[in-house]
């Protein structure tokens, strides 16, 4: 016991504090700040209201990274696919024509032009020319005048009467329905083979025309630029029974919203799948007033469009407007 006094009587006495420290102690210590109470901070002054359509960046749409594997590849473009057949359900060649001899002559005075200029200057030429055996027989000068609204006449007309010969002369007067024999004639290439064999026979082909090549390398699809490349490239990453609607829709895309120089960006419905989101104009309000054809409000391209085609026909050649 007498070693547990000890030991208490070495302790240190705890500090005593009088009454009249107290209050001054209190006081002290109301007037220091807290020590983790974070002051809030003021808005920025110049931080403009986020309106109702701001633009799609700014709601959180951003560039998806490209496909490192050829799996994610192939599901990233499958999806595309479908979500294109969403938005154009009624996707379809855009030159008219009422047999497989019209839509290859059509094919051909199509390059380095709009469908629409041709689908204007066809029906003057068919009227005048119905069959292969009428247009290898006519007058090349009056042929050019025909279609020289589409351009490059002069050689289009050595094109279109040259197949026409041919076909009298190799095939009965009947267009061929194998590539093999399409690619033989004069003016025709495998992307025209594949319009027809696709449309008119129902033969399955990828058509690479600019706007096909331009998207499915904004996609990162491929790298290639050379048609066949680009064709055998996009070949392997779908089944061969989708190959002509994917063109189709394809090429819609590209005509109507994701454009060569300054694409939609902001207005367009695949937006969170695309790499290359952010090379045209994101605002929601701007990019609407770049579509083209039944998505601006505006007339397609066909003067006999399909029964399912929401959009306006086109006028005949000279109309108004």
């Amino acid at each position: 016991m007498a070693n547990q006094g000890a030991s208490r009587a070495a302790r240190p006495p705890a500090e005593k504090v009088s009454d009249a420290e107290v209050p001054a102690k209190k006081a002290a210590a109301a007037k220091a700040p807290a020590k983790k109470a974070p002051a809030k901070r003021a808005p920025a002054a110049k931080a403009p209201a986020r309106s109702a359509k701001a633009p799609a960046a700014a709601k959180g749409v951003k560039a998806p990274a490209a496909p490192r594997t050829h799996t994610a590849l192939v599901r990233q473009a499958r999806r595309i696919n479908r979500e294109l057949a969403d938005v154009y359900p009624y996707a379809h060649p855009e030159l008219d024509f009422e047999n497989p001899f019209q839509l290859l002559v059509a094919t051909v005075l199509s390059a380095q032009t709009t469908d629409l200029r041709v689908n204007q200057t066809t029906p003057a030429l068919f009227a005048k020319y119905p069959t292969p055996e009428d247009l290898a027989a006519a007058n090349p000068e009056e042929v050019e005048e025909v279609i020289r609204p589409t351009g490059f006449f002069r050689a289009k007309t050595r094109s279109i009467m040259g197949l026409s010969a041919a076909l009298r002369d190799d095939f009965g007067g009947e267009v061929p329905g194998r590539l093999e024999d399409l690619v033989k004639l004069p003016g025709v290439g495998r992307k025209t083979a594949f319009v027809v064999l696709g449309n008119a026979f129902g033969v399955p082909g990828i058509t690479v025309d600019t706007h096909f090549g331009r998207l499915v390398r904004r996609w990162k699809w491929t790298e290639e630029t050379d048609p066949d490349k680009v064709e055998a490239a996009v070949g392997a990453l779908f089944p061969k029974r989708d190959w002509t609607m994917l063109s189709h829709r394809v090429i819609f895309h590209g005509r109507r919203i994701c454009h060569s120089r300054k694409p939609a960006c902001g207005a367009c419905p695949i937006a969170p799948l695309c790499p290359s989101y952010g090379e045209g104009e994101t605002d929601p309000e701007k990019a609407e007033k770049l579509l083209k054809y039944e998505k601006g409000g505006l007339p397609g391209q066909r003067l006999k469009p399909p029964p399912d085609y929401p959009g306006k026909a086109a006028p005949p050649l000279g109309a108004a407007g």
